[in-house]
């Protein structure tokens, strides 16, 4: 073998040691178009889902939930983000409050509620578009909130009312503020007064309307369970009360001043409700029922108020799991001779005699904590309690009832 053939087959030797060249091997072929994609930007599917913002990705009840927390202004401003979030802004459990009592916008820098005529025409006009809002989007209420004068025959807000709740999801309302009596921010020279003739039409127009009101109600939201009103203690509202069998809180504002309360209604309604916990009661008992005491039972009510009750006596308590009582008796002012008075007097049982049996757990009276043997021996901080609260002949202070 000549030298020139030793070299050649030593240089295939050492080419056959190093491989293919790069330029032309498979290997190349193979991952340039990986790596074109790669550096043109493209990417995997995973990537691609990172580079979405996270939000998206939320199940959609989580990101209902998420929005929940804002205000309604706020969700107003989230529905002009996107598409998307204009859809979900459309979701009827987003808009779970219907609150008429609000002041708004139109009277910021107002000294307190007192409004002209002027702004209270803009204050309706509110009303009726914020109405329209809620009403558009199918809202599913879990809390109502309404100060309307029921018997207003020119601004109709019983119709309003009725309109509104037939017009939104009410199967969900858990909590009902309505003072039916009043209208909201309305001057109080926007109608002159009438005679005591109109006041009294005035008056059974209100709760004729509320009567209506109350019945449909008992149909669309029975599961009611906080409910503040004011009350006019009729046999058929009392009735209709009674429906609400989920109710743990209601406080019951007096209606008018010449209605009156009978004893066994209360003692019906307090008996009826199962699952009350709270009750507050304003109660103003007329000159003519100065003689009549009242009943309570309940065997699921932990707190009683009826510090701003007038003229309420009890004669039975029965309330054995109540934890917390307020009372406070009420001056009157009606001058009465002795006889009279004492004759009075000693047909009310002492308060302290009704807690003793009728309240075993009773922790809190009057805002004062009871010591462990306050049923078997008073002392002088309760004895002043009493002197507060109790209308008996031992713990009367005054000559005026």
């Amino acid at each position: 073998m000549s030298c020139r053939e030793r070299k050649l087959q030593r240089q295939d030797s050492c080419s056959r040691a190093q491989g293919p060249p790069h330029t032309n091997g498979p290997c190349c072929t193979d991952a340039s178009p990986a790596l074109e994609k790669f550096s043109c930007g493209q990417r995997g599917p995973r990537a691609k889902d990172l580079s979405t913002f996270p939000f998206q990705l939320l199940p959609v009840d989580c990101q209902l939930h998420i929005f929940s927390f804002l205000s309604e202004v706020e969700k107003c401003t989230a529905a002009l983000v996107c598409s998307g979030w204009s859809r979900l802004m459309r979701t009827p459990r987003l808009w779970r409050v219907a609150d008429f009592m609000r002041l708004g916008a139109f009277i910021s820098g107002m000294d307190g509620v007192v409004v002209s005529v002027r702004e209270f025409e803009r204050w309706k006009e509110w009303v009726h578009q914020y109405a329209y809002h809620l009403m558009s989007r199918g809202a599913s209420l879990f809390t109502l909130r309404a100060s309307f004068d029921l018997g207003d025959q020119r601004n109709k807000w019983a119709d309003f009312l009725l309109n509104f709740l037939e017009s939104v999801h009410c199967g969900e309302l858990r909590e009902l503020e309505l003072n039916w009596t009043l209208t909201h921010l309305e001057p109080l020279d926007f109608y002159p007064p009438g005679s005591m003739a109109q006041i009294c039409l005035a008056k059974t127009d209100q709760f004729n309307s509320f009567q209506t009101l109350f019945e449909r109600l008992t149909c669309t939201s029975p599961k009611l369970s906080r409910m503040k009103l004011p009350f006019d203690w009729s046999d058929h509202s009392v009735a209709l009360l009674t429906h609400f069998q989920h109710l743990t809180s209601l406080e019951l504002n007096y209606f008018w001043v010449f209605k009156g309360v009978q004893a066994e209604t209360m003692q019906q309604l307090t008996r009826s409700l199962p699952n009350l916990k709270t009750l507050i009661l304003q109660v103003l008992v007329p000159v003519k029922d100065l003689g009549v005491s009242y009943p309570l039972e309940s065997k699921s009510l932990e707190m009683l108020d009826v510090s701003q009750s007038r003229g309420l006596v009890f004669s039975h308590l029965d309330l054995p799991s109540l934890r917390e009582l307020r009372v406070k008796k009420t001056i009157r002012g009606i001058i009465l001779n002795r006889r009279t008075r004492v004759a009075l007097q000693t047909r009310w049982s002492c308060l302290y005699d009704l807690l003793k049996v009728g309240t075993p757990k009773l922790q809190l009276f009057n805002s004062h904590r009871l010591l462990p043997c306050w049923q078997t021996q008073p002392y002088l901080e309760l004895s002043e309690v009493l002197l507060q609260s109790c209308y008996c002949i031992q713990h009367t202070d005054t000559w005026l009832l």
